[in-house]
Formats: structure tokens, sequence, C-alpha cells
């Protein structure tokens, strides 16, 4: 069997924690999904937005990579994108091979305020908690995401 120090994996509260986690996740994307639907924007390309509005101007792969989509998704969403005139096309300065993608200014506007909206919305969600038990849940994502970065997994 399977042991983390001397306590069993299988005796253990982390295989609880797998379970809920797994219980959660789909409602919740289902959550944020719903609250894009009202926005009027696709989840897969909110997602993309979004990258582009925290991170910057991006190379394809670094979008895919980010996202954990395919480069034809990444392909498909940024034409569509750019077809809305929400993202343009730019030639990288130094690898021919690579396409830098960027928001246009309309892309910049509609993705602050979707985004904004979007994220007061799903926010609701966390009002089923007391501030207190807000604050803990964010130390323990923390936590968790650290351990994803040790892990070689960064998010």
């Amino acid at each position: 069997m399977d042991t983390v120090g001397s306590e069993s994996v299988a005796g253990s509260s982390a295989l609880r924690l797998v379970d809920e986690f797994a219980a959660f996740g789909p409602g919740y994307l289902k959550w944020v999904r719903s609250m894009l639907g009202d926005c009027g924007v696709s989840y897969a390309r909110m997602r993309l937005l979004g990258t582009l509005h925290c991170k910057g101007p991006q190379i394809m792969s670094d979008i895919s990579e980010d996202l954990g989509v395919t480069r034809r998704n990444v392909t498909a969403l940024v034409d569509a994108l750019e077809e809305e005139g929400l993202v343009r096309r730019m030639p990288h300065p130094t690898d021919r091979r690579a396409t830098i993608i960027e928001l246009t200014g309309l892309g910049m506007e509609r993705t602050e305020s979707t985004y904004n909206g979007y994220r007061a919305g799903v926010a609701e969600l966390f009002t089923a908690l007391s501030e207190e038990e807000q604050q803990e849940l964010i130390r323990l994502l923390e936590s968790l995401r650290e351990a994803l970065r040790r892990e070689g997994f960064a998010c």
C-alpha cells in the first residue's frame, strides 16, 4: 500500500479531498460557463482573451500551453477573435516561424468589461463562505498551487 510518511494514503483525508475536488470541479466549470453565457462569450474565448489581457502579447505555442489545448484549437479561436476585431496577429521580430497574438483596442475594451462582469458573477458563489473561510480557502489554494509549481506544473 502507498504511504506518505507513516500515514496510509488509503486511510487519509487526502482521498476524500480527491473525491471532493472531482465532484466540485465539473459543477464549478458549469457555473463559470453559465456566467460567461450571460456575457455572450464562450469559455474558451474568454480564457484566451484573459491570457492576453493578463500576460500581454503571446506567441501561439505559449497560448496553447497556458490554455492546455492544441495549437489547432488556438488557431481556430484566434481566427474567430481576429474576425471580430478583438485580436491581431503580428510577426515575431526574431523568429519567422512564430506569430505573436495581441489584443486590439476593441479587444482590450471588451475583455475588461466582460472579464470584470464575469468575475463579479462568479464571485457570488464564494459569498456562501464567511470572510474568514474565504481567506482560509485562498491560503490553502495558494499552498496547493505552490505544490503544483514544485512538481513542474505552473498554474
